[in-house]
């Protein structure tokens, strides 16, 4: 297996902000962008990482993106927000409008926000997680270009569309969700790309609907939609409930497309440059609305406790809970740096000589 390369997390930040900022976005803009990335590399989630970086700098060359583009309110009530990010970078804008959510779930006990015309904006979890510090629960969607193909079908109609769900918890590690609808994200299938290796079965199918093992072609015919795509959360058919996910997916796209007058994935067209114009939905829930955060928390710790101590299945060392991965990731990757694969290294040396900047250091 192919080492990874290893960066020291504020090196790479502040590379990857200034790659950002010679594109032609605002330092402020830049840097949050930059944070959002290594923050999923750094979870180990490294299809939202800096390997994107690639991806956005040709959408904003391409005017795929418009850097510094500058939001609209479309609609607001003391606990609603309607936005239009008018195809600037999905960063900045996402970051904006849930710290208006939470602001307002603040004064009212819950808001909901929703955003269209919007670009990628990184890992879902990131932006739920924000709710985390105020004492709320933070929920937050987004729904993503036609890459699944829908129960019994073999042409993509679905996104990937991931929910993100973050509780807190007293002494234990919040409860952070964050999956996509698919059986695994597109850009899980890029991961198995840059690393030459098949797709396991179940992830994804061929142009006739049979079980596919080459990321180049899938990636390629779902581009160009010509057939096969991502699986459904569950898998083929309904055996094994991939009906549900299949669901879960529309489910996101009425409260992202749908809900923010935008597009729903059917409509979503990715660019070979870049993603596609996408919408987004954020929400947070005010503990002390309900009840007393100290008891939600305590009682979260109890819950928490229970599922890993519980029996392990025969031959597996831990039961986890949400999130509980991605943080002992963090904690490991933060002492000895981000892992990056060799081809995203590469790009990024690329980037550094494209806009006549240092190099990132390696550890």
């Amino acid at each position: 297996m192919e080492k990874s390369i290893r960066i020291e997390r504020k090196a790479l930040t502040e590379f990857c902000a200034k790659v950002f900022e010679c594109a032609g976005i605002d330092w402020e803009d830049a840097l949050l962008s930059s944070t959002v990335l290594v923050e999923a590399d750094a979870r180990g989630i490294p299809s939202h990482g800096v390997a994107r970086m690639i991806r956005y700098i040709r959408g904003i060359e391409t005017g795929v993106i418009i850097p510094n583009a500058k939001e609209t309110i479309l609609r607001e009530t003391p606990t609603s927000l309607a936005v239009d990010a008018n195809a600037g970078m999905g960063f900045p804008v996402s970051r904006r409008t849930m710290e208006t959510v939470i602001e307002k779930a603040e004064n009212c006990g819950m808001a909901w926000g929703v955003v269209r015309n919007s670009n990628h904006f990184g890992i879902a979890g990131y932006y739920a997680m924000m709710a985390l510090p105020h004492d709320m629960i933070g929920i937050c969607m987004t729904n993503t270009a036609a890459l699944g193909v829908p129960t019994f079908g073999r042409t993509v109609m679905c996104g990937t569309n991931p929910i993100a769900f973050a509780a807190p918890a007293g002494k234990e590690r919040p409860f952070v969700l964050d999956m996509a609808t698919t059986t695994v994200p597109r850009g899980k299938l890029e991961v198995y790309d840059r690393l030459n290796k098949p797709l396991p079965d179940g992830w994804a199918v061929d142009a006739t609907g049979h079980p596919a093992s080459d990321a180049r072609q899938v990636l390629d015919d779902m581009m160009n939609r010509r057939g096969g795509g991502l699986l459904p959360l569950g898998g083929f058919g309904e055996l094994f409930s991939g009906h549900k996910g299949y669901g879960l997916s529309m489910m996101v796209d009425i409260m992202c497309g749908m809900l923010s007058n935008g597009k729903t994935s059917p409509d979503v067209y990715d660019f070979p440059e870049a993603g596609g114009i996408v919408h987004h939905s954020f929400g947070a829930f005010k503990l002390s609305a309900f009840l007393e955060p100290a008891k939600f928390k305590s009682d979260m710790d109890e819950l928490i406790r229970k599922l890993k101590e519980t029996p392990r299945a025969e031959g597996c060392e831990r039961v986890f809970v949400a999130g509980e991965k991605e943080f002992e990731a963090e904690d490991f990757n933060n002492l000895h740096g981000i892992p990056v694969d060799q081809k995203c290294h590469d790009n990024l040396d690329k980037l550094a000589e494209k806009y006549s900047i240092q190099r990132v250091a390696v550890l």
